[in-house]
C-alpha cells in the first residue's frame, strides 16, 4: 500500500504506479512545474519507485519458487529481507 498525495491509503497496482511515475518524470522534466510541486513530485516518485521495486521482487521470488518446486509458493513481503 502507498499513500496517495491526499495522504489517504490506497493500493496500487504495479502498472498503475510504473504509469504514475512516468507522468511524474515527464512533469519535472518539461520544467514547467513550482519549485513546492517539484518536491511533492519527487518524494511521490520515491513511493512509487519502492513501490514497485517491492512488486518486481516479489514477483521474482514467486518465479523462483515456481522453477525450482514446480509449483506456486505464496510470498509476502517478510520473505523479501531472505533473498
Amino acid at each position: 500500500m502507498i499513500a496517495n498525495e491526499d495522504s489517504t491509503t490506497e493500493v496500487v497496482k504495479f502498472e498503475e504506479a510504473l504509469e504514475e511515475l512516468e507522468s511524474l518524470v515527464a512533469q519535472m522534466e518539461n520544467g514547467g512545474l513550482s519549485l513546492d510541486d517539484s518536491l511533492k513530485a519527487f518524494e511521490r516518485g520515491i513511493t512509487l519507485t519502492r513501490h514497485c521495486s517491492n512488486a518486481l521482487q516479489t514477483a521474482e521470488l514467486k518465479v523462483q519458487a515456481l522453477t525450482q518446486d514446480g509449483e506456486i509458493v505464496d510470498v509476502d513481503n517478510r520473505d523479501l529481507n531472505d533473498a
